[in-house]
């Protein structure tokens, strides 16, 4: 990724020490050097309450809160970053009169808001509001791998006149038989997703974009995600989503030689479209889970269901989690070890003419009904080269006999096209908004 000129800006912003500014990677005091004392001080009461309050210098930051992603890069963040702890995704609808001026005028403000939130630096600039402050959310937090990456919807198109620069994988995407979508809670004219490794660090980047949107634009709707925390596990392992499954074990791999093939746009094609070059389109479906009904099936049966052993997602016809899995072995009973409606056959790329994709979701929990039923489930966002080669032939496919279907239920949905990475001194749509 390119954008070394802002990385050493950015630290020497933060290693100079300007008088009254305030950087948000400054760390409280002893952070650095309790180490592991520090988590039992922690459990044992007050002790770590009054060294956090201590005037000592400033220490390093720990491992969790000290990784950066850079803003700028042929691609965007937020697409191969690593899975974060905290999420956040937002829809916005551009408001009646705004159109390509206010439009370029506001990504150009969330790129620099974006910038420099992901150095760990305070949110200060022009916001739209009239209010140049930053709020004081994540003070004394660093970086916390936190990521901003922008798209915009098929609507953003025609309320900026340039319904000729639309991409044809911006098409509607078909309905699908489990869909109960909720109009209010679908689409937009952009979207934001935000991803740290901090809770706070998370909402300071959100409440900060919706303050730059200022009277442009209007949130359209807005949803909350959590992953397991970095560091939460012995070793690294594949996340799991609240059916208790690992989830993202076929997911394409950067070291795949036709990664980028499948995930990102290339340029070079048509040139009404070569400012998506080096960007990709997400999906985004809000998928409830209905885990009374998945929870009362046994692990045995939960595992048909899947296909994989819910202990270390490994596939039912053996091996390891990283084992391919043999769609054709059969027990010793004749009947085929990974049944025939599993999930992970029926999405497998070899049964699907070899579409993939790449899924970064988030869990979601949203409060529990007066019945005791968990308003539960998946921010589903899975990233391609093309949508129509992507997830509409898998999920066509999953929605004409996926054993899981029947505890889904997808609740919204979005679909977004989503421009390279701003190179240095540029805003992330700049070559679509002003070319």
């Amino acid at each position: 990724m390119s954008g070394n000129s802002a990385s050493n800006k950015s630290d020497k912003s933060r290693g100079n020490g300007r008088a009254g500014a305030i950087s948000r990677r400054r760390l409280i005091g002893t952070a650095g050097t309790a180490g592991a004392t520090g988590l039992v001080l922690g459990a044992a009461g007050g002790a770590t309450g009054y060294a956090a309050t201590r005037d000592d210098p400033p220490t390093a930051l720990t491992s969790v809160g000290s990784t950066e992603v850079m803003f700028h890069g042929k691609h965007q963040p937020g697409i191969t970053t690593p899975l974060q702890a905290c999420g956040h995704l937002v829809a916005f609808d551009l408001a009646a009169g705004a159109g390509r001026k206010e439009a370029a005028a506001l990504m150009r403000r969330w790129s620099a808001a974006a910038q420099r939130l992901m150095a760990g630096e305070p949110a200060t600039g022009s916001a739209a509001d009239g209010s140049a402050h930053d709020t004081g959310i994540a003070l004394d937090a660093g970086p916390s791998s936190l990521t901003v990456t922008f798209g915009f919807g098929a609507t953003f198109f025609e309320r900026t006149g340039l319904a000729s620069r639309r991409p044809p994988g911006l098409d509607p995407l078909p309905p699908f038989s489990s869909d109960h979508l909720d109009a209010g809670r679908s689409n937009g004219d952009l979207w934001v997703q935000i991803g740290a490794d901090d809770a706070l660090v998370a909402f300071h980047a959100l409440r900060t974009v919706q303050k730059e949107a200022g009277s442009t634009a209007t949130v359209r709707w807005q949803m909350n995600g959590f992953n397991r925390t970095p560091g939460a596990t012995a070793r690294p392992m594949t996340a799991r989503n609240l059916m208790g499954q690992v989830d993202g074990t076929g997911n394409p791999k950067p070291a795949d030689s036709d990664f980028d093939k499948r995930i990102f746009v290339p340029g070079g094609r048509d040139a009404a479209y070569d400012w998506l070059a080096g960007g990709s389109y997400a999906v985004v479906r809000r998928i409830r889970m209905l885990l009374d009904d998945w929870e009362k099936l046994p692990v045995g049966q939960q595992e048909r269901v899947i296909g994989r052993r819910k202990s270390d997602g490994a596939p039912l016809s053996g091996g390891t989690e990283t084992t391919a899995m043999d769609l054709d072995k059969v027990g010793s009973d004749g009947k085929l070890l990974i049944p025939d409606n599993a999930h992970a056959r029926i999405s497998a790329p070899e049964r699907n003419s070899g579409a993939a994709m790449l899924r970064r979701p988030f869990s979601y929990h949203d409060g529990i009904a007066a019945d005791g039923t968990p308003d539960a489930g998946l921010l589903f966002i899975c990233w391609q080269a093309d949508p129509l080669r992507g997830f509409v032939p898998v999920q066509r496919k999953l929605d004409r006999g996926d054993a899981l279907s029947p505890f889904l239920r997808h609740e919204a949905s979005g679909l977004f096209a989503v421009p390279g990475g701003a190179a240095a001194g540029e805003y992330v749509g700049q070559r679509l908004l002003e070319s």
